[in-house]
């Protein structure tokens, strides 16, 4: 696809642009806020978001890992073109980053809890 053809729309065609620069300069203000938010919010720790926990982390924590995967959404959708990419293709994409992740977790999962059963209980040998 040409360079300019590209659609001059983000959020779903909610805020439009008359040029491929203007949106990047859009693109870049949206990016640019929700990463001040982060800082903002590392910095001054409220303590309604250390305090609180939900699935044994701290809220603030989630808040950190939603704005990061908003980041990620944007940076990949617009400045990677998969806006303008076959479906198939970016299924292809994401399918294959969720599956590594899951992946990667379940590893992490298993070693820790080795780790753990190491802490907690003493020496532990496997019998191969």
């Amino acid at each position: 696809m040409a360079h300019d053809n590209h659609k001059l729309a983000i959020f779903r065609g909610a805020w439009t642009f008359k040029s491929n620069q203007s949106k990047i300069w859009g693109v870049f203000i949206v990016l640019s806020i929700i990463t001040i938010i982060e800082v903002v919010l590392g910095i001054i720790r409220p303590e309604f978001l250390t305090d609180n926990t939900f699935l044994a982390m701290r809220l603030l924590n989630w808040v950190f890992i939603l704005l990061t995967i908003v980041k990620a959404y944007y940076i990949t959708w617009d400045f990677m073109h998969m806006r303008d990419e076959l479906p198939g293709l970016r299924r292809a994409v994401v399918w294959t980053a969720v599956f590594l992740i899951a992946y990667l977790v379940l590893i992490l999962l298993i070693e820790g809890d080795y780790i753990y059963e190491v802490y907690n209980n003493g020496y532990i040998k496997f019998d191969f």
